[in-house]
């Protein structure tokens, strides 16, 4: 079995359990959090992602953002480096009107649609910066293949340390008696794309707590349905996550990103 094919059944392997019955879509789109990160990216940013995206940006260049969301990986970039131009690329609209409204001030094009489908619409740029998709992309390697041809200097590629979902493992035991996937890992992409000939530096890096939702109701809301419970289930999930040491001051996200973080970068062919 290759590294590529490993990526994608441990992907797979994330299927929700033919024995649950979700009472709703436990594939839930955060988009507060997106949101609530872009904005405090801009004000503000922090971690290798930036840095590395920065340093390939003190010539001016433009920069492509393939799962933009809302622009926390590219927008933080624009008026603190020689920015000229962004393309955002997401399958949600809603963010990309998000990202759209936050761009004011830099030109910018917005591109509906899956990566690397859209690879030729969106054309090149001197740097492709990619936050926290990675995990959704079974197929990685026309992916990173597309990602390296759209860069004319540099690819940035953040991702979680392990698949975001494995911080709810323990609740998928306490509640369904469940165990869950404990992968992939940022290890298992490194292997994957070692196959295609891609070897980045790799930057670990831990992003602080920060309230991800406004209120710890919605973190609640969010873990329940991600879990196939019932709205009925509501108390039981507030004391299971309160019990494991959430904080209800400063509200997470269990399940996108986390905070222990890798940032990939290699050099692009375009």
């Amino acid at each position: 079995m290759t590294a590529l094919s490993t990526w994608r059944d441990l992907l797979a392997s994330w299927a929700i359990p033919d024995t649950v019955r979700p009472p709703e879509s436990p594939w839930v789109l955060p988009r507060e959090v997106f949101l609530r990160r872009a904005d405090r990216q801009i004000a503000a940013p922090i971690g290798a992602t930036h840095r590395l995206a920065a340093e390939a940006l003190q010539e001016p260049g433009t920069v492509l953002d393939v799962g933009a969301a809302a622009g926390a990986a590219s927008l933080p970039l624009v008026g603190r480096s020689n920015v000229t131009a962004v393309t955002a690329l997401d399958t949600d609209d809603e963010l990309l009107a998000a990202f759209a409204e936050r761009a004011a001030g830099v030109e910018h094009r917005l591109l509906s649609g899956r990566w690397p489908d859209l690879a030729k619409k969106a054309g090149q740029a001197d740097v492709v910066v990619c936050g926290n998709v990675v995990y959704n992309v079974p197929d990685l390697a026309p992916f990173a293949a597309a990602l390296t041809a759209a860069a004319r200097r540099r690819v940035v590629v953040e991702t979680a340390a392990r698949h975001p979902l494995t911080e709810l493992n323990p609740l998928w035991q306490r509640f369904h008696g469940i165990e869950r996937p404990t992968g992939p890992t940022v290890e298992d992409c490194l292997a994957a794309l070692a196959e295609v000939g891609i070897e980045p530096e790799v930057v670990e890096w831990r992003r602080p707590p920060e309230p991800e939702y406004a209120e710890f109701a919605t973190t609640v809301d969010v873990v329940r349905r991600r879990l196939c419970l019932p709205a009925d289930a509501t108390g039981e999930v507030e004391r299971a996550l309160l019990e494991m040491g959430v904080d209800p001051e400063m509200p997470p996200d269990l399940g996108s990103s986390g905070r222990d973080l890798v940032t990939l970068v290699w050099p692009g062919s375009a």
